[in-house]
């Protein structure tokens, strides 16, 4: 559908001047440490005191942790390294044997955040200090952990070590939580220097790895912007990101502080054609807490954004150096028409999208929100390939990503100039659309393509037959009740038969989105691991490797996933027949 008068006039709006700005002051302002942080927080609160943008400020209090200096020394050669935050810190130095577990460089963020392709060598790892190609992420490390290391040396894929955190808690550990956190140390080094560790380890050498890092907790300042609708004002599109970053962090995150703030200016300066309202945040804790930030805003106002959030919206690396290409971008199946048709408005481009990963500060599935963008535009894959890039996790794809590379270079004024135009539409888009538009039709045509693959995996073991007509009893109803909302698009949002459907469409995502999302329970965080579609009946694709005796648990297990899944779809299904009685 083509841009809207509204949302058309607010593009045209669309300029670099405070944006820029911005990204210029944060050249020279490191954001890791909490009071270099909340200096950068008083930046964002200022500018937008001073372009009259009303801005509240909260103030958790957070808990970090905070890499320092490191190194791996092995005889007389001592090799840069660069702490995991959160892992264990030896300051003294901890000298063990090495070991070397060989590992495929992740080629996506799906595989970053997994163990990845590790050889699963015969190796003793109790007591050694493990060498292992990729970075230092959390499914590794807790691979590797399981298997006794007291220690990891990641050996990144460039000439730079990469920042990062490597726990699988999301957010400021709650008690269930907490047995999880890392227990070992882990470092980063670079390609070179790895690979000389790599043949030392062959050689049946030692190191010693010296590493610090300080945990604690940290207030940790949070400014939100609410620009009120006109029409229905209590329900909101939060749009958000992080302003805390490794080092200068550019590319990651100073260009979508930048265009928050852009967004911030233009909607308030629009803020008579906004029916609904948008909520814009800046958060902390992103790099050096695993989302703390975005976690303790999700838990804060948890019922808030379960009644009246109608969807959120990731703003994190836009507008980077020979980002040129829409795809890879995450976006839930519902959104993902509307996201297209945006896209193509502003740019003429099309773009191709994929399943949000349990990354970023996505800290609002378990409540069962509508999602879309995290990563936007990107590198095409054949310059990547020219210039001998990896993948990475930000920054259009440039490998300056969580180094002290990420400086202004990695910006570019005009494709983030598209950028800033295609948020501010798309959230516009949605507070402004008199029926949501989502569409979980598709949402539906993708949990049958899930189960298609699972039964596969269990046949004449277990029958996902109960779940398929859930899902086709679900989808009859959404036909006809996208036939009952076309009747209502010439109502006003406050219309009742309008605010029936928008709270079905609600609904839908509080039931669909933690089935297709999560494992744990609703207002708690699932770990920052990749969660398989329907990951209650994912584990269908282990039958063919099980025993017979291990059948009968699997079959348990699906039994169980199988009742969440259906009684979510019939509990969907009876608030659209209700919206339309």
């Amino acid at each position: 559908m083509p841009l809207s008068p509204a949302q058309s006039a607010a593009v045209a709006s669309v300029t670099l001047d405070e944006p820029w700005s911005l990204i210029e002051r944060f050249t020279t302002l490191k954001r890791e440490h909490p009071d270099d942080v909340a200096t950068a927080a008083g930046e964002i609160v200022d500018r937008l005191t001073r372009l009259g943008v009303p801005v509240e400020v909260h103030r958790p209090t957070l808990f970090l942790s905070l890499p320092g200096r490191a190194s791996v020394r092995a005889g007389a050669q001592e090799y840069r390294a660069k702490p995991m935050a959160m892992s264990v810190p030896f300051p003294g130095g901890i000298t063990a044997p090495l070991a070397y577990v060989p590992a495929r460089y992740a080629r996506n963020a799906d595989e970053m955040f997994t163990k990845g392709f590790v050889s699963d060598t015969e190796v003793d790892l109790r007591g050694k200090i493990v060498l292992s190609e990729g970075f230092g992420m959390p499914g590794k490390v807790s691979y590797f952990e399981q298997r006794g290391a007291i220690g990891m040396i990641a050996v990144n894929p460039g000439h730079n070590p990469h920042w990062g955190i490597c726990t699988t808690v999301w957010g400021t550990p709650d008690l269930r939580d907490l047995p999880r956190k890392p227990k070992i140390a882990v470092v980063a080094v670079n390609n070179p220097d790895g690979t000389a560790l790599i043949e030392l380890a062959k050689a049946g050498g030692s190191a010693t790895l010296t590493s610090e890092v300080t945990e604690g907790w940290w207030e940790s300042p949070i400014p939100v912007v609410t620009i009120p609708g006109t029409e229905e004002p209590e329900k909101y599109v939060l749009l958000h990101g992080h302003y805390d970053s490794w080092d200068y962090g550019i590319g990651d995150n100073a260009v979508g502080d930048a265009t928050l703030l852009e967004i911030a200016r233009v909607l308030w300066q629009h803020r008579g054609s906004l029916k609904r309202s948008v909520k814009i945040a800046w958060w902390p804790g992103h790099s050096t807490g695993r989302y703390a930030g975005s976690t303790w805003f999700a838990d804060a106002f948890a019922v808030d954004l379960y009644e009246h959030c109608i969807a959120q919206v990731n703003c994190d690396s836009p507008g980077c150096r020979w980002a040129t290409e829409y795809k890879d971008i995450s976006w839930m199946d519902e959104t993902e028409a509307f996201c297209q048709s945006v896209i193509r408005d502003i740019t003429g481009q099309e773009s191709k999208g994929e399943r949000p990963h349990q990354a970023g500060d996505y800290s609002f599935n378990n409540i069962g929100i509508s999602s879309f963008f995290m990563l936007l535009s990107t590198m095409k894959d054949s310059h990547r390939e020219e210039l001998g890039y990896y993948a990475v996790g930000g920054c259009g794809a440039n490998i300056a990503w969580h180094t002290e590379e990420d400086l202004i270079h990695i910006a570019d004024r005009e494709i983030l100039l598209k950028d800033i135009k295609i948020y501010l539409a798309s959230v516009m888009g949605v507070a402004n659309a008199t029926i949501a538009p989502f569409n979980f039709r598709q949402t539906l045509r993708t949990f049958s393509a899930t189960l298609d693959t699972y039964q596969q995996g269990v046949e004449g073991i277990f029958d996902f037959a109960p779940a398929r007509s859930a899902i086709a009893e679900l989808d009859a109803s959404l036909d006809a009740l996208g036939v009952h909302a076309s009747t209502l698009a010439a109502r006003s949002v406050t219309d009742p038969g309008v605010r029936r459907v928008n709270r079905a469409l609600r609904r839908l995502a509080r039931l669909l989105v933690p089935v297709n999302y999560t494992r744990g329970p609703e207002f708690f965080h699932d770990p920052a691991e990749t969660t398989p579609a329907l990951p209650d009946l994912a584990p269908a694709l282990q039958a063919p490797s099980m025993a017979p005796g291990e059948l009968g648990f699997l079959r348990t297990h699906l039994m169980r996933g199988q009742n969440r899944l259906v009684a979510a779809l019939r509990d969907a299904r009876h608030t659209v027949d209700e919206a339309m009685a």
